[in-house]
């Protein structure tokens, strides 16, 4: 009778390779006769073995699922034989114990070196409206680490060196055998004296602490060019943390944070004001100047009649266009939006003249009654909606 392959790693029919072999390992582990020392162990470990090694072969998977047993031939012995006879080899065999990065090798990669790159670093520039329009050149403070001045990077007390880890003897990393059924494997880790660098300090530099950098508070120069707005990042090259054993400095990274504008609002390139002028200048239409951001007084024109809420563009009057290479490509432009301002007070004098206006442009005058309510047009619309 064909022996159930499947069952014996506990896994369906259709499972997939990868299903196999992860059932394998586990039960491998669980049953090795280092582990488990139990005659029953040893048993199911012959034939956990056996099963991987049929269903792990495409041919020998495809008997099985036909009904047959491609272990009947007699060759092996119905899996009684060498235990590691089903292992596609040794590397089956670590594999299934340390994953496909295995446990051996016994060689590493070296001592790292001491001198290491800085990281980025950091910081938030104000900025008002105007300094985004035009650019500007802003001394900063920055709190970065910069190379130990005493020891210039060294790390040690002047007048002394590094030496060779006596843990390690140089290499930055110790290693540890371990037996197994396969023999001998060996580990490799990092030393834990000299951090893999397979030196020591003995004599340390007493103001970094070996290091070779330490904090400090220093003046940069951020030239920031027009056309930058909120959340921008302006890259100074070299200007970061200095690395590890005086290594070299990372960039700092200056963010714009931009102030909002009293008048002016800003979208992108494009900005935008409200202008107030009276009824009579929207009603005859006027020359005015208007305040812009950067290029002084502008000689605004206001056409006759000119309606609550127009938008006059004036070209080239926004922000600059900063390109990515960091060149302006023009300007954006002004939106002008005009706010016509009705009077709420008239003395007699000025009322008449806006009575007269009505009458001579045969529209209805309002008449205040002794009440104080509105006659005229006003009286109709409101007994109309009673």
């Amino acid at each position: 009778m064909a022996r159930d392959y499947y069952g014996i790693l506990g896994v369906a029919k259709n499972a997939s390779d990868q299903e196999i072999k992860r059932a394998y390992r586990k039960l491998a582990r669980e049953l090795h006769p280092d582990v488990n020392p139990s005659e029953d162990a040893q048993h199911r470990f012959g034939e956990v073995t056996t099963a991987y090694e049929v269903l792990s072969d495409p041919q020998k998977r495809k008997i099985v699922d036909l009904g047959g047993d491609p272990m009947d031939s007699g060759a092996r012995g119905g899996g009684g034989g060498d235990p590691f006879a089903g292992f596609g080899g040794l590397g089956d065999i670590m594999d299934a114990f340390f994953g496909a990065a295995g446990g051996g090798g016994g060689r590493g990669r070296g001592p790292r070196s001491r001198v290491q790159p800085g990281s980025d670093a950091l910081i938030r520039l104000g900025l008002t409206l105007e300094e985004c329009a035009l650019g500007v050149d802003r001394e900063i403070a920055v709190d970065t680490a910069v190379v130990c001045d005493l020891c210039r990077g060294a790390g040690a007390a002047d007048g002394t060196g590094t030496k060779t880890c006596d843990t390690c003897g140089g290499a930055g990393e110790v290693q540890s055998v371990q037996r197994s059924f396969l023999g001998q494997v060996v580990t490799a880790r990092v030393c834990p004296v000299c951090r893999g660098f397979g030196e020591v300090i003995p004599d340390p530099c007493r103001q970094c602490g070996g290091d070779g950098r330490v904090r400090a508070r220093r003046n940069v120069t951020a030239k920031i060019p027009p056309g930058v707005g909120d959340g921008m990042r302006i890259r100074l090259s070299g200007q970061g943390e200095v690395g590890p054993g005086g290594g070299p400095a990372g960039d700092l990274y200056v963010e714009i944070d931009e102030t909002p504008h009293e008048v002016f609002v800003r979208e992108g390139n494009e900005l935008h004001c409200n202008f107030r002028i009276p009824v009579t200048t929207a009603a005859l239409g006027a020359t005015v100047p208007i305040a812009t951001l950067v290029d002084g007084d502008y000689e605004l024109d206001i056409e006759p009649g000119t309606q609550p809420a127009t938008e006059l563009v004036l070209t080239g009057k926004g922000m600059p266009r900063l390109r990515s290479s960091g060149r302006v490509d023009g300007r954006g432009d002004l939106h002008v939006h005009i706010d016509v301002v009705v009077p709420t007070k008239l003395d007699e004098a000025q009322r008449e003249l806006l009575v007269e206006l009505a009458r001579t442009r045969g529209e209805e005058v309002p008449t205040l009654a002794a009440n104080g309510r509105h006659g005229g047009l006003f009286s109709k619309l409101r007994a109309k909606n009673r």
